[in-house]
Formats: C-alpha cells, sequence, structure tokens
C-alpha cells in the first residue's frame, strides 16, 4: 500500500486504534506519538514529519498484500504513513514528504473548515498529482458544521465533494456518535469509550425501522454520490442502467470502484469525503478502509523521473530496456520525443547488463540525529531492495557507504528489518554522507571507490526542491571555547532540516542562520539550545534582501584560472557580461540555443563554440573539447561557477537577483590540454562573474531588493476595515481582492479551464444547529483578504493581528517575488541595517 500522508491526532488515533503503541495520545495534551520532539510536545503542534509503518485490517484473513480481493480493503495490506506539519513556517517538511507519497489523506477541522495553509498544501500535492481523499475531523466539537465544511471543499479546493460518510447526531440534534455510510448503506456506532473498538453495524433495513430520518439521509447521499460519480465515470452510468436506474441498487463494490478511478488520475475533480472525531476514534477504521480502497499502490502510480548524465527518463522505462529521452534545447525537437536505448552502450545486450547490475534505487527525503542510535536517514526504495550491508552508491556525492542497520520506523520507536522492499520506507542507520534528496542505488558489483560503471553512476531520481529562506538571525557562540561546538550543533542541524540555511557575514563575521519563518527560527534556536546543549545566542530577526544591477556591462570580461590544486596545475579561460533580466522574463523563459539555467532568481546562459546545448558537436570535424572533458559536466561547472559568484553582490553583499549572466567559452584559446579540468572552469566562471559584475554595478549602479509576499487572512466581518486598513496604509501592502472565505471567489483554479464550482450544487446533508454555511449573523461571517505585503511589514504581524480581530484573525503567507525598493525605502532599510 501507498505512503500516506495525515495529520497528528488522526495519526495518533490510528496508532490507538491498532494498540501498536499502549497508551492512547491526544495532540491537544501533547502526548500525539508521531510528535515526539520535546519542542512538538510542549506547542502540540507537528515540526517533523514522522513516520509509522503498520499493517490494516490488522485481523484480516488471508495473505499480506495478497492478489486483488474486493474490497480490497478485506485483505490485510502495509501502510506507511507519514505525519507532516500544518504550520506555513514548516512548508519544507510537507514538500519533501509530498514528493515521495503515494497518497494523501487532508484532515480538516469541522470547526475551522477549509483554512488559507490548507489550500496551499493542496495546491503543492495538485502539483505532484497525488490521489487524495478528506476527512473531516473534530465533529464532536462545539460550532463543528460539516455541510459548510463540504461545500469548502467544493469552492476553495476546486473539486466535487464526494460525500461518503454522514454525521450521525444522536436523536438528531444531540452529540456525536457514528456516521451514516452512502457507499455501503449502513450505519457505525461507536460506543463506550475513547478506544473505538465498540462499534455497532446496522443495516439500511434496519436502520430504516429505528433512526428513519437518518435513513432518509443516508439515501439522499447515496443518490446525490451516483449522480455526481455518472458526471466524471462511464462505467458508473452502465451499472446505473444495468440496476434499473436504481441508485440504491448499484453494488457497494462496484461504488467504490468507481471513486477509485476518479481518485487515481491525482486532478482532485471528485473529493471523497469521510467524517470523524479522531479524539474519541470515530470514524478512524472506515478511514483506514477507505485508504486501501481508494488510494493507490506502489506501481499504480506514474513512472518516477529519473536523469542520467542531463537525459531525462523514466525509471521503469530504464528497467525495461527502454529510456525516454526528451530534447528540449534544441528549436527541432521541442516537439519531439523518442525512445532511446540507454547509451552510450554499443549494443541492447550491453545495456541490458548494465541494467540488471541494478539491485536497489531508493531516494533519501530525511535525515534525523538521534540521541540514541546515531543519524538515521529515512528512504523510499523505487525499485528491487536494499538489504541490510550492502554497499550504497550515493550518485549525487559520488561515495560509496554501507548499510548496517535498516528500520521500520514506528514514529521514535523501530524495529530491526534485513531489507526494505521497493515501495516500501524505511531507515538506514548510520549513513556519514547521504543527505535529502540524494539517490542511493544498490549495484551489484560495482567498485567500492568508482561506484558503478558509466552511465549507472549518474541515475538520479528527481531531487526535492529546497525553497531559499527569507528570515535570518545571527547565531555567536558565548565564548570562543564553545564556537567549534556551535558550528557541529549547526551542521547538524542543517543536515536534518535543508530549509535552514547558514552563512557568514565577511563584513562582520556573524554566523547568520537563515529560515522558512519566524517559527521556524524559534524552534531551530530552541533545539541548539535544548537538544544540542549548545551555549549561544540568537539576534533579532532579520529579512534576507536581494541586490540587482541596473545596467549591462559595457565590455564582456575575460578570467584566466592558473592555480594549483591538491598539486596538479590547473588553467583555463571563460568570458562572462551582465544584464538585467527582468522577473517577468525569468517566469515566461524560452529555452535558447545557448544552455540556459534559472536558479534562484538570475538566469545563466553559456556558449561553447562547437558544441550545442545537448552536448553535441556543431561542426562535422567532430568535438572541439579535449576526451577528458565531458560537455553536460562542462556546462554544469560552468554554471555553478557562475552561481558562486552571484551569491554576494558587489556593492550591498546580498545575493543576486533577477540578473543574466552570460558566459562564453571557446575551445581553441581557452583550453589548455589536461590542465583544463571542469574545477579549473569552474573557478574561471567564477572570476569572469565577479569581475562582469563589478564593471556592472560601477558604471550602472546597484538597486536593493526585498521579499514581498503574498498574504492571505481570514477575519471575521466587524474586523475586515480594520485589518484592510492596516495592511494598504500602515505596512504599505497592496490589496489584491476581498471576498467570502466560503464563496469560492479566493480560489485560484488549478487550471485556466477550471470553472468555478457553485455551492448550491454540492450535496450536504443538515447540520444538526442550523446551516452555518448561509447564516446571515455578520459576527460569524468570515472574510478573506488577498494582498501582496513587503516582508518587513510582516514580521510579528500575528501578534498584531489577534489584537485587531480580538484572536480570531489568522494569517497564511508564501513569498510571491522579489521587488526593487524606490529610494526613499532602500535609503531607510540601509539606515536600519547599518544601525543609524
Amino acid at each position: 500500500m501507498p505512503p500516506v500522508s495525515v495529520y497528528s491526532l488522526t495519526s495518533s488515533s490510528i496508532s490507538g486504534v491498532l494498540t501498536v503503541f499502549s497508551v492512547l495520545s491526544d495532540v491537544d495534551d501533547g502526548s500525539t506519538v508521531t510528535d515526539f520532539l520535546p519542542a512538538e510536545r510542549a506547542r502540540g503542534i507537528t515540526i517533523q514529519s514522522a513516520a509509522i509503518t503498520f499493517h490494516w485490517p490488522p485481523d484480516a484473513q488471508g495473505q499480506l498484500d495478497a492478489p486483488l480481493a474486493t474490497p480490497r480493503s478485506l485483505t490485510t495490506h502495509t501502510i506507511n504513513l507519514i505525519d507532516t506539519p500544518g504550520h506555513a513556517d514548516f512548508t519544507f517538511e510537507v514538500l519533501r514528504s509530498l514528493r515521495i507519497l503515494d497518497g494523501a489523506v487532508c484532515i480538516l477541522d469541522g470547526v475551522a473548515g477549509v483554512e488559507a495553509q490548507t489550500e496551499k498544501v493542496w495546491r503543492q500535492a495538485s502539483n505532484y498529482r497525488i490521489p487524495r481523499i478528506v476527512y473531516v475531523n473534530k465533529l464532536d466539537r462545539d460550532g463543528a458544521s460539516f455541510s459548510r465544511t463540504v461545500k469548502e471543499i467544493g469552492t476553495r479546493l476546486a473539486g466535487w465533494p464526494a460525500v461518503c460518510q454522514i454525521p450521525w447526531w444522536e436523536g438528531g440534534k444531540g452529540r456525536f456518535v457514528g456516521v451514516g455510510d452512502a457507499v455501503g448503506l449502513r450505519t457505525m456506532r461507536w460506543e463506550g469509550g475513547r478506544d473505538g473498538k465498540a462499534v455497532k453495524v446496522s443495516s439500511f433495513e434496519e436502520l430504516e425501522n429505528s433512526e428513519k430520518g437518518l435513513a432518509e439521509e443516508v439515501k439522499k447521499a447515496r443518490v446525490a454520490l451516483v449522480e455526481l460519480l455518472s458526471e466524471h465515470d462511464d462505467n458508473i452510468v452502465e451499472k446505473f442502467i444495468e440496476y434499473g436506474e436504481d441508485h440504491l441498487a448499484i453494488p457497494s463494490a462496484d461504488i467504490i470502484e468507481s471513486l477509485r478511478r476518479c481518485v487515481l488520475d491525482g486532478s482532485g475533480t471528485v473529493i471523497p469525503v469521510f467524517a470523524g472525531a479522531s479524539l474519541r476514534n470515530i470514524g478512524v477504521q472506515p478511514l483506514l478502509d477507505a485508504v486501501i480502497d481508494l488510494l493507490p499502490g506502489p506501481l499504480e502510480r506514474p513512472d518516477p523521473e529519473i536523469s542520467i548524465r542531463g537525459l531525462k527518463g523514466g525509471l521503469y522505462d530504464l528497467i525495461n530496456g527502454r529510456f525516454l529521452l526528451e530534447h528540449p534545447d534544441r528549436e527541432s525537437h521541442k516537439k519531439h520525443r523518442s525512445r532511446k536505448v540507454l547509451p552510450p552502450a554499443t549494443s541492447s545486450t550491453a545495456s541490458n547488463a548494465l541494467i540488471r547490475g541494478l539491485e536497489g534505487c531508493a531516494l533519501a527525503f530525511k535525515v534525523v540525529n538521534d540521541t540514541r542510535r546515531g543519524v538515521l536517514v529515512y528512504v523510499r526504495v523505487y525499485s528491487g531492495t536494499i538489504s541490510r550491508h550492502a554497499p550504497l552508491f550515493n550518485t549525487n556525492l559520488h561515495s560509496t557507504e554501507r548499510a548496517p542497520r535498516l528500520l521500520r520506523m514506528y514514529a521514535s520507536d523501530a524495529v530491526d528489518v534485513p531489507f526494505i522492499s521497493c515501495g516500501q520506507i524505511g531507515v538506514i542507520v548510520g549513513l556519514k554522507h547521504a543527505r535529502t534528496g540524494d539517490t542511493l542505488i544498490s549495484y551489484h558489483g560495482a567498485n567500492h571507490k568508482t561506484g558503478p560503471p558509466s552511465p549507472m553512476s549518474s541515475l538520479q531520481l528527481r531531487p526535492i526542491e529546497v525553497p531559499p529562506p527569507v528570515f535570518f538571525a545571527s547565531v555567536e557562540p558565548r565564548s570562543l571555547g564553545e564556537e567549534k561546538h556551535l558550528e557541529e550543533a549547526l551542521a547538524i542541524l542543517l543536515r536534518e532540516d535543508p530549509s535552514l540555511n547558514v552563512s557568514v557575514d565577511e563584513d562582520s563575521g556573524q554566523t547568520l542562520l537563515g529560515g522558512m519563518g519566524e517559527l521556524h527560527l524559534e524552534i531551530a534556536r530552541d533545539r541548539l539550545v535544548g537538544d544540542f546543549k549548545a551555549k549561544a545566542d540568537m539576534g533579532k530577526i532579520e529579512i534576507g534582501y536581494r541586490e540587482c544591477v541596473l545596467g549591462y556591462s559595457s565590455k564582456p570580461e575575460i578570467r584566466t584560472f592558473d592555480k594549483e590544486i591538491a598539486g596538479k596545475r590547473g588553467r583555463a579561460t571563460c568570458q562572462a557580461s551582465i544584464k538585467p533580466a527582468p522577473d517577468p522574463y525569468l517566469r515566461t523563459l524560452s529555452k535558447e540555443e545557448a544552455r540556459s539555467t534559472v536558479k534562484e532568481g538570475n538566469l545563466v546562459s553559456i556558449s561553447i563554440v562547437g558544441v550545442s546545448a545537448d552536448g553535441t558537436p556543431t561542426e562535422p570535424s567532430g568535438n572541439p573539447l579535449p576526451p577528458h572533458l565531458d560537455p553536460l559536466e562542462l556546462f554544469q561547472a560552468l554554471t555553478n561557477g557562475a552561481l558562486a559568484a552571484l551569491a554576494r553582490g558587489p556593492k550591498y553583499n546580498f545575493p543576486i537577483h533577477t540578473t543574466h549572466v552570460l558566459l562564453s567559452v571557446n575551445p581553441s584559446s581557452d583550453v589548455f590540454g589536461l590542465e583544463s579540468t571542469t574545477a579549473a572552469f569552474s573557478s574561471a566562471a567564477r572570476m569572469a562573474t565577479l569581475a562582469a559584475l563589478k564593471t556592472a554595478s560601477a558604471e550602472t549602479g546597484s538597486g536593493l531588493m526585498e521579499p514581498v509576499m503574498h498574504v492571505i487572512v481570514s477575519v471575521d466581518e466587524p474586523s475586515l476595515g480594520a485589518v484592510v486598513h492596516d495592511i494598504s496604509a500602515a505596512r504599505g501592502g497592496h490589496i489584491l481582492s476581498l471576498g467570502d472565505s466560503n464563496d469560492g471567489t479566493l480560489r485560484p483554479p488549478s487550471s485556466p479551464e477550471t470553472l468555478p464550482i457553485d455551492p448550491k450544487k454540492i450535496y450536504t446533508p443538515p447540520d444538526p444547529f442550523g446551516d452555518s454555511f448561509n447564516m446571515g449573523r455578520q459576527e460569524s461571517h468570515q472574510r478573506s483578504i488577498v494582498a501582496r505585503v513587503p516582508l518587513k511589514e510582516m514580521v510579528g504581524y500575528l501578534k498584531h493581528l489577534r489584537s485587531l480581530t480580538g484572536g480570531r484573525g489568522t494569517f497564511v503567507m508564501s513569498v510571491d517575488r522579489f521587488e526593487r525598493m524606490g529610494a526613499q525605502r532602500e535609503r531607510v532599510v540601509l539606515q536600519e541595517l547599518r544601525g543609524l
């Protein structure tokens, strides 16, 4: 079964139902099983993603992961569950989990409904086309509204809610006791304590005799479900006709299969919705059944994307003797795709021999430093198996390490296993160098030093993108004797969380720690002091500004690198020129004839005379580069050199942004035999780019840029005016739109063809305490403000927002772009930075 992402309270309830852990846990009192860090338990939030592996159903008859049964939940399956954070500051934890998931359960608060952060994560899941289902939680709390939440799913998540369960309130208006199952035409009532074990299941016929009102609503839910599926699945239309157009006569197994077909495409057009209260373990067991019945297994997901020597394709295509190559760089190949046997083997037999040596391929998606076990590297295995003591070649670092121990994790507890098989998530203990996003392969007969034969040594799964930090704070040891300990602690922290960043200010010598938000840096400080016992102090939060050049460099700068490195002479020449690259240009950039890379807001274009952008010769005479220089590796080395030069601006020492670097190499004059290595060219590119930056800045000047955030603020109606005025007047923000939190006007479409969903066409059962979705009371009416605000003005905004709204306002923000400051604002910011 798939790795599945869920929210803390529900994941801890799952743990309790399975009796994997001896004591039931609760996020509200800080005992959630998957929230095992002290900071998580103290704050009652999830900070790090945590993994649990278990079997469901635990008492089913039949072999584990046996061939298909109908429904699938009748057969025991293995589920890898990942509990992810919900706070915006820990978005990277969600991103690296989404990268390796097969399916996701979106947990919504039945009181709060669909929140701004929910929309953000939902869009991220849509980018990966991850199949999803929704679970409306906390329906036992005062103010919970299942109907309002379902309508918000449609209007704000851009999909049609398929209501598979409806809440059961005792007597129609009493406490929440169970659910009505529209798929199986039955009800489930949880009785007794919080363990969730005592469940009474009643058939539809029994329900009609005892609870006529609930039976009628279950019937309406089934009719609405079949009608919705008929609009998106032709097979269910055939079943509807086959059973005499009777909505109730269609077998539940056919309904499940139809839901599954709609979910597996990953578009989120049809969203199955389930109900429950995880604190009391109501609805958790049928939710797990739905995970098995509706979400995909590893082999039902698209072919994992890989690259070999810069050429992209699919992992399963590679294993099956095919390799799908794209030619995006040349104009003649923009729409052309062709299947080729893996180069550079001279025959299909040789290629197959190379591929057969691949015993296992895995992606490292998380690194944790455990005080008892040492370094734990979480991996998702995409092909073959990873066995204990097997040598693992890291294709990103080109190093080999052995896997001394393999673990299957149960949050902070673990069980030793002899191997990790395809599709599973596990932990490798003791790897010294592996990082988040590294590809690890086990290859039969690989050389321990050089790894697998080329080109298998360059096989890489699609990496995990790390967003750049936007907040910074200085970190200083309390004494010189603590400096080394602080450096070691920071190194461990950065390996665990790549979204943190450490840099040193060359002018002041201060160590700067960068992160995604105020809470992110606060947690990092607490871990440094509390977990790693570092005696250090952290300064106030600062903003990560950028620098840009305002004009062209008048002439290309030519620099030659000529130094001895590790006892070997290195010599190479590179030419560089600089010009501004407006942000809209970067966003809509099409491939040029020169090989171009857009990274961290800059564009680097490289031209090698006689070599095309895909590394092939352009002249009949052949490759002008010497045999020891691989064209693709040279392109990458030159790019890395330019990016290194862009890390610090010539005037303000901030990273360069929205700048176009043009590098040129002429093999006839810039290559000096064996002395011209890729490392030498990288250094030459860095020197030439630095010189061009200084020339451009001296001739045309440099500007200061600041991060501008895309902010969504949710407030009640009476507070709307005060918050809008505060954003636009006091904080210099630009209001993009004002809308109802529930009317769908704020929902960005998932595609240009997506039409807004009319909430009147969405089926919802009546709420026992009134339809709060259409309530006209002003004090309960939620409004949303979408704005673009400079990040500097958003520091400490949460406390201010709560004071304006009486504690009811919430907001979520993400980096929208970097914008150049006006002259007056630039002077003010520079004075603040200089302490004036």
